[in-house]
């Protein structure tokens, strides 16, 4: 496989302004969600293993996936690659949920009577593994789909695309 057979698997094909304006919004709400999901993580990755029952090494990689993908995904750069980071993180933290018994959908917490449940951290919602699920999906369709016209991909990749494309005629 050539390199730019590679890159070409990271700049699908142009959308339309719909979509694009979709993909930026899908984009910008992935990075700010797992840059302010990944740091925390880093700060504290003795306590969070610790929690997880996962060895340190793991955690860093996951916390560092989530926080460095979330940074690239603000430009858009690389975006297929730091979606496909971010979804084998959420797609752990699936299996970790679904191994713990965990629900898909939680009872509504307004649906439970007071005092039924009370969390780790107080009264809130009652765990699910709907939102790791949610993430998923929605890396796969930044995964398959790319930035979108609004990103440093749409910019860079072709001109890349074109380099190596001089080259390899010469």
């Amino acid at each position: 496989m050539s390199p730019a057979s590679l890159l070409e698997g990271l700049l699908p094909a142009p959308a339309s302004t719909a979509v694009a304006a979709g993909l930026l919004v899908l984009r910008l709400f992935l990075a700010v969600a797992f840059i302010r999901h990944g740091w925390p993580k880093l700060r504290h990755l003795g306590t969070w293993a610790a929690a997880l029952h996962t060895p340190v090494w793991l955690c860093f990689l996951s916390a560092f996936s989530m926080w460095g993908a979330g940074i690239a995904l603000v430009p858009g750069l690389l975006t297929p690659l730091a979606a496909g980071a971010i979804l084998v993180s959420m797609a752990y933290a699936m299996v970790l949920e679904i191994r713990s018994g965990f629900p898909f959908i939680a009872p509504d917490p307004f649906q439970i009577p007071a005092g039924d449940y009370a969390g780790p951290m107080g009264v809130g919602d009652p765990p699910s593994w709907e939102k790791a699920a949610m993430y998923v999906v929605m890396c796969l369709v930044l995964a398959t789909s790319g930035g979108g016209p609004f990103s440093l991909d749409a910019v860079l990749l072709p001109r890349l695309l074109a380099l190596l494309g001089a080259g390899a005629a010469g």
